[in-house]
């Protein structure tokens, strides 16, 4: 098992986003290394069926999730829906061999076990299935956003439909959220995409 001490050797920042895959880890390895981790923002950890990977995110991936989460936040508020932002919280379930850290992840309307939405931003493909690992949590919608846009999975019954319009937040342009999300100025942006809110109310 990799150790705590070991893992700066292994995610060099050379790389501005470095992954390292570990197979035939036990659950009850992967739950120790949550805990030696803590509250640690320097990795991400997702699990799947004896797969642990490791990620150390690049300063882009950082930048992209933050503005899609505060964007994302601005629209809320503005709609006045009511949401519960739960960030980057490792969700995990034992007996279904699975545990991830999303980007992004909220409850709409009432606060619940696993988030309604999660949000991945995709900057290097992941050796882990993250869908597979959404779905065995129940997860109900998951945006990829890669290449400067989304793509939406809804959970039908037991597998994930790919859509054109988040059934989550159906009024949601995300189109327009991708737009202002990779604006070279964060602070214009903002105001902008609000101001765009605001003309759609």
């Amino acid at each position: 098992m990799v150790l705590l001490q070991d893992l700066s050797e292994l995610l060099q920042a050379d790389d501005p986003e470095e992954r390292q895959v570990i197979s035939g880890v036990s659950w009850e390895r992967y739950e120790t290394l949550l805990n030696d981790l803590g509250d640690s923002l320097q990795y991400r950890v997702t699990y799947l069926d004896g797969v642990l990977e490791l990620v150390s995110p690049s300063r882009r991936h950082e930048r992209n999730k933050t503005t899609i989460g505060s964007l994302l936040e601005d629209y809320l508020k503005q709609k006045r829906i009511r949401y519960f932002p739960l960030g980057s919280t490792t969700f995990r379930k034992q007996e279904k061999r699975g545990g991830t850290e999303p980007d992004e992840s909220y409850c709409i309307d009432t606060e619940k076990e696993f988030p309604d939405l999660a949000i991945e931003v995709v900057v290097t493909s992941s050796s882990v299935d993250k869908l597979e690992v959404y779905r065995r949590l129940e997860v109900r919608e998951v945006w990829f956003f890669k290449n400067n846009q989304f793509e939406i999975y809804h959970l039908r019954g037991k597998t994930y439909e790919q859509i054109g319009q988040s059934e989550v937040l159906p009024s949601l342009d995300l189109a327009m959220l991708a737009r202002y999300a990779i604006a070279s100025d964060p602070l214009e942006a903002a105001l902008e995409f609000r101001e765009k809110i605001k003309s759609q109310t």
